[in-house]
Protein backbone atom coordinates (compact mmCIF):
# COMPACT_ATOMS: atom_id res chain seq x y z
CA UNK A 1 0.00 0.00 0.00
CA UNK A 2 1.34 3.38 -1.13
CA UNK A 3 0.02 7.14 0.80
CA UNK A 4 -1.49 9.32 -2.00
CA UNK A 5 -0.24 12.71 -0.24
CA UNK A 6 -2.71 15.57 -0.78
CA UNK A 7 -1.35 17.90 -2.69
CA UNK A 8 -4.62 20.54 -2.86
CA UNK A 9 -3.45 21.62 0.72
CA UNK A 10 -2.30 24.94 0.78
CA UNK A 11 -4.00 25.76 -2.33
CA UNK A 12 -6.23 29.20 -2.41
CA UNK A 13 -9.98 28.58 -2.09
CA UNK A 14 -9.46 24.72 -1.26
CA UNK A 15 -12.16 23.59 0.67
CA UNK A 16 -13.65 20.25 -0.71
CA UNK A 17 -16.35 19.05 1.42
CA UNK A 18 -14.90 15.40 0.94
CA UNK A 19 -11.50 15.37 1.02
CA UNK A 20 -9.49 18.80 2.97
CA UNK A 21 -8.35 17.89 6.22
CA UNK A 22 -9.23 21.11 7.70
CA UNK A 23 -13.05 21.32 7.07
CA UNK A 24 -14.72 20.15 10.57
CA UNK A 25 -17.77 19.19 8.54
CA UNK A 26 -16.36 17.26 5.99
CA UNK A 27 -15.78 13.51 5.00
CA UNK A 28 -11.92 14.41 5.54
CA UNK A 29 -11.11 11.74 3.49
CA UNK A 30 -7.20 10.06 2.74
CA UNK A 31 -6.12 7.80 -0.11
CA UNK A 32 -3.69 4.90 -0.34
CA UNK A 33 -2.52 3.31 -3.91
CA UNK A 34 -2.88 -0.53 -4.00
CA UNK A 35 -1.79 -1.79 -7.00
CA UNK A 36 -4.74 -1.02 -9.91
CA UNK A 37 -6.40 0.60 -6.98
CA UNK A 38 -7.18 3.37 -4.74
CA UNK A 39 -8.58 2.75 -1.18
CA UNK A 40 -9.70 4.55 1.34
CA UNK A 41 -10.42 3.82 4.77
CA UNK A 42 -13.15 6.32 6.72
CA UNK A 43 -14.27 6.24 9.87
CA UNK A 44 -18.36 6.83 9.89
CA UNK A 45 -19.71 9.70 12.23
CA UNK A 46 -22.82 9.52 13.68
CA UNK A 47 -23.49 13.30 11.93
CA UNK A 48 -23.92 11.74 8.30
CA UNK A 49 -26.23 9.31 9.32
CA UNK A 50 -29.83 9.00 7.44
CA UNK A 51 -31.91 6.31 9.51
CA UNK A 52 -30.51 5.85 12.79
CA UNK A 53 -27.06 4.01 12.89
CA UNK A 54 -27.05 4.33 9.13
CA UNK A 55 -24.80 6.04 6.96
CA UNK A 56 -27.25 8.54 5.18
CA UNK A 57 -27.23 7.28 0.90
CA UNK A 58 -26.20 10.94 -0.29
CA UNK A 59 -22.52 10.37 1.75
CA UNK A 60 -22.28 7.26 0.78
CA UNK A 61 -22.48 8.55 -3.16
CA UNK A 62 -20.02 11.52 -1.91
CA UNK A 63 -17.39 9.25 -0.44
CA UNK A 64 -17.85 7.05 -4.10
CA UNK A 65 -17.49 9.90 -6.30
CA UNK A 66 -14.75 11.16 -4.00
CA UNK A 67 -12.20 7.83 -4.48
CA UNK A 68 -13.39 7.92 -8.48
CA UNK A 69 -11.78 11.17 -9.16
CA UNK A 70 -8.88 10.27 -7.19
CA UNK A 71 -8.46 7.01 -9.14
CA UNK A 72 -8.58 9.67 -12.07
CA UNK A 73 -5.74 11.93 -10.59
CA UNK A 74 -3.27 9.09 -9.72
CA UNK A 75 -3.60 6.42 -12.32
CA UNK A 76 -4.64 8.38 -15.32
CA UNK A 77 -2.18 11.72 -14.36
CA UNK A 78 -5.00 14.41 -14.97
CA UNK A 79 -8.40 15.69 -13.71
CA UNK A 80 -12.37 15.34 -14.66
CA UNK A 81 -15.54 16.17 -13.91
CA UNK A 82 -18.43 14.07 -12.77
CA UNK A 83 -20.74 13.40 -15.59
CA UNK A 84 -22.51 10.08 -14.33
CA UNK A 85 -22.78 8.44 -10.83
CA UNK A 86 -25.03 5.49 -10.82
CA UNK A 87 -25.18 4.16 -7.19
CA UNK A 88 -26.58 0.34 -6.06
CA UNK A 89 -27.38 0.12 -2.47
CA UNK A 90 -26.76 -3.34 -1.29
CA UNK A 91 -27.11 -3.31 2.60
CA UNK A 92 -27.04 -0.44 5.11
CA UNK A 93 -23.79 0.71 6.50
CA UNK A 94 -23.99 0.94 10.32
CA UNK A 95 -22.29 3.47 11.52
CA UNK A 96 -21.66 1.71 14.85
CA UNK A 97 -19.54 -1.00 13.46
CA UNK A 98 -16.32 0.81 12.80
CA UNK A 99 -14.12 1.78 9.32
CA UNK A 100 -15.21 1.47 5.83
CA UNK A 101 -13.23 0.15 3.32
CA UNK A 102 -13.47 2.08 -0.39
CA UNK A 103 -12.11 0.85 -3.37
CA UNK A 104 -12.21 2.52 -6.93
CA UNK A 105 -10.88 0.73 -9.95
CA UNK A 106 -10.50 2.35 -14.21
CA UNK A 107 -13.10 0.07 -15.59
CA UNK A 108 -12.32 1.32 -19.23
CA UNK A 109 -11.07 5.00 -20.64
CA UNK A 110 -12.30 5.71 -24.02
CA UNK A 111 -11.32 8.82 -26.27
CA UNK A 112 -12.26 11.74 -23.41
CA UNK A 113 -14.31 9.49 -20.99
CA UNK A 114 -13.44 7.58 -18.05
CA UNK A 115 -15.56 4.62 -16.41
CA UNK A 116 -15.10 3.85 -13.10
CA UNK A 117 -16.12 1.32 -10.59
CA UNK A 118 -16.57 2.32 -6.74
CA UNK A 119 -17.18 0.06 -3.96
CA UNK A 120 -18.24 0.72 -0.85
CA UNK A 121 -17.35 -2.18 2.16
CA UNK A 122 -18.46 -2.06 5.30
CA UNK A 123 -16.01 -2.94 8.72
CA UNK A 124 -17.49 -7.07 8.31
CA UNK A 125 -15.91 -6.74 4.72
CA UNK A 126 -19.56 -6.91 3.20
CA UNK A 127 -20.18 -5.10 -0.09
CA UNK A 128 -22.54 -2.46 0.60
CA UNK A 129 -23.16 0.03 -2.01
CA UNK A 130 -21.30 -0.38 -5.65
CA UNK A 131 -21.17 2.91 -8.21
CA UNK A 132 -20.23 3.29 -11.91
CA UNK A 133 -18.73 6.57 -12.20
CA UNK A 134 -18.05 7.98 -15.65
CA UNK A 135 -15.53 11.16 -15.48
CA UNK A 136 -15.05 13.34 -18.57
CA UNK A 137 -11.38 13.85 -18.50
CA UNK A 138 -9.42 16.74 -19.35
CA UNK A 139 -5.35 16.69 -20.78
CA UNK A 140 -3.44 17.67 -18.23
CA UNK A 141 -2.61 20.97 -18.87
CA UNK A 142 -6.16 21.74 -19.66
CA UNK A 143 -6.86 20.17 -15.76
CA UNK A 144 -4.47 22.32 -14.26
CA UNK A 145 -5.38 25.26 -16.21
CA UNK A 146 -9.30 24.46 -15.38
CA UNK A 147 -9.28 22.50 -12.33
CA UNK A 148 -6.25 23.14 -10.30
CA UNK A 149 -4.24 20.09 -11.29
CA UNK A 150 -0.73 20.22 -9.27
CA UNK A 151 0.56 17.19 -11.46
CA UNK A 152 0.74 13.57 -11.01
CA UNK A 153 4.26 14.02 -9.26
CA UNK A 154 2.71 16.10 -6.35
CA UNK A 155 0.35 13.38 -5.02
CA UNK A 156 3.53 10.81 -4.38
CA UNK A 157 5.79 13.59 -2.40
Amino acid sequence: MKAISNPFIGQEDYDCFACAPHRSDGLRMQFSLEGEEVVCLWDPDPRFEGYHGVLHGGIQSTLLDEIASWLIFVKLKTAGVTSKLCVEYLRPVHISRGKIKLTARLLEKRDRVARIQGCLFDARGHLCARAEVEYVVYSPEAAKKKLDYPGYERFFS
